[in-house]
């Protein structure tokens, strides 16, 4: 019988990263200033596109159904534009794994970013890593309390700021702030807001290196993207080992470098031994080698122990070899991303330049599919839509090409002159047209309506059917 006292799951201990400071401490708080300022100020940015437009530069308007980005404008038919930014996104992120291993993992992802913020937070309220510790092994005094109280108060106020300024994005941000200054939020976005909160205060303040260990896909396919000469974080077990306590001033003959004092671990922000070797939890936030640079400084040895280096370099120094190399960016693997990233780019950057300011779509309505009149013409009826990308009222003049027509009208409640439809700019304008033929030799005939600007140069065609009889 199973005895009900054994566990199959080892519980997850909590991790209380040590403060430290160093060249790559230093590097993260500089990356995290810049995500940050971009991410909040974003949004307050403006950009004059014209009169009755937003002057918001980045904003997605959903109601609008269109996507700015400074100067571009981004139509719900040219979708497409995500694809290729979602593309370059992905072989850049390939292509910086290549060169320099997870570097997105420890300086730019959102999840290490407000985590960091959460430690820090953290770290200023109940104090050092020691301090943390020995609190969480309290009772319910008074100090646990209000310290607690007081952490978890600020981690929900900065997962209100980080809901609040992401919906900015979707929204008029001077408008929004002051609907929720007189607490006057649509429930629509008060929602994503309340969501957000929750999520942020949720994976930075509990479950931190469990998202980068299990909930993200990314430390599992890296392998897939290193080779020997992508830039890793490493112990050189040829200097430090064999590894022991050391005593400063006595010999270091027999002994190796590493004086086993556990600095590296107690900094890493996954719990991890990077002494035992690249390991997938690692995210190359190179924390680890400034707390062994700090002993080394300590025992007056150079540094480096723990590095970034190639795996390349660390196999020539097992061999005997000291001399680096330096990083080879030109590689069989870098110039493929770098091909392909020059393409996709290429190709956005064309179509940007290329796209029509105007479109014409038509098509045909099938209930009836046409209608045969008392002199025994047939009656076909379409609906087309004239998409004016321009931010100015143009007008354009509607023909229709490949059938002799008896007449061609528009289902409207006053009278349009299809020789001059306005349309106004920035909105897609549609028109019932009707189209009146005498009977055709072929049940179905091709036929193509097109629409071209009064005075420009705007034009585009749609090629649709006219039905004149059922096939025998």
């Amino acid at each position: 019988m199973l005895d009900e006292n054994i566990t199959f799951f080892e519980k997850q201990k909590r991790i209380y990263p040590r403060a430290v400071e160093g060249r790559y401490r230093r590097l993260k708080w500089a990356a995290i200033a810049l995500l940050l300022g971009i991410y909040y100020a974003t949004p307050w940015l403006r950009w004059h596109r014209g009169e009755n437009l937003p002057d918001q530069a980045v904003l997605i308007d959903m109601p609008a159904r269109r996507a700015y980005f400074f100067g571009i404008e981004i139509w719900p038919d040219e979708v497409y534009f995500i694809t290729g930014i979602l593309v370059l996104a992905a072989i850049g992120l390939f292509f910086a794994t290549s060169l320099l291993g997870r570097v997105w993992c420890g300086y730019a992802c959102p999840q290490t970013v407000w985590t960091d913020l959460f430690v820090w937070v953290e770290e200023k309220i109940q104090g050092d890593r020691n301090a943390r510790i020995r609190l969480d092994q309290q009772g319910l005094t008074f100090g646990r309390i209000w310290k607690k109280t007081l952490t978890h108060a600020l981690w929900i106020v900065i997962g209100l700021c980080t809901g609040g300024a992401w919906v900015f994005y979707f929204n008029d941000a001077p408008t929004l702030l002051d609907h929720i200054r007189h607490l006057d939020v649509p429930w629509s976005v008060g929602s994503w807001i309340l969501g957000l909160t929750a999520s942020t205060y949720l994976m930075a303040g509990y479950a931190r290196e469990q998202v980068c260990k299990y909930m993200c896909p990314y430390a599992r396919f890296q392998s897939a993207m290193f080779d020997r000469d992508t830039l890793i974080i490493g112990y050189d077990p040829g200097r430090g080992e064999p590894r022991g306590k050391h005593k400063k001033g006595t010999s270091w003959e027999g002994h190796g470098h590493c004086i086993d004092c556990t600095q590296c671990v107690a900094v890493c922000p996954v719990g991890i031994d990077i002494r035992n070797g690249l390991q997938m939890e690692c995210i190359a936030c190179g924390l680890c080698v400034d707390a062994c640079n700090d002993i080394m400084d300590k025992v007056d040895l150079p540094r480096g122990l723990i590095r970034y280096d190639t795996q390349r370099n660390y196999d020539a120094r097992k061999g005997g070899n000291t001399n680096k190399s330096r990083l080879r960016i030109w590689r069989p693997r870098t110039f493929y991303y770098m091909a392909v990233l020059s393409l996709v780019s290429g190709l956005m950057i064309y179509g940007l330049i290329a796209r029509p300011r105007m479109e014409l779509h038509a098509s045909q309505n099938r209930n009836p599919l046409f209608v045969k009149l008392s002199d025994g013409s047939i009656r076909n009826n379409y609906l087309v839509k004239i998409f004016n990308k321009t931010h100015e009222t143009r007008h354009f003049a509607l023909k229709v090409r490949g059938l002799d027509t008896k007449e061609v009208s528009v289902q409207s409640a006053i009278p349009l002159d299809l020789a001059n439809l306005e349309v106004t700019g920035g909105i897609v304008a549609q028109y019932r047209v009707m189209i009146t033929a005498e009977k055709q030799a072929e049940p179905r005939r091709r036929i193509e309506i097109s629409a071209r600007e009064v005075g420009g140069k705007l034009q585009d065609a749609a090629t649709t059917i006219f039905v004149s009889g059922d096939e025998q």
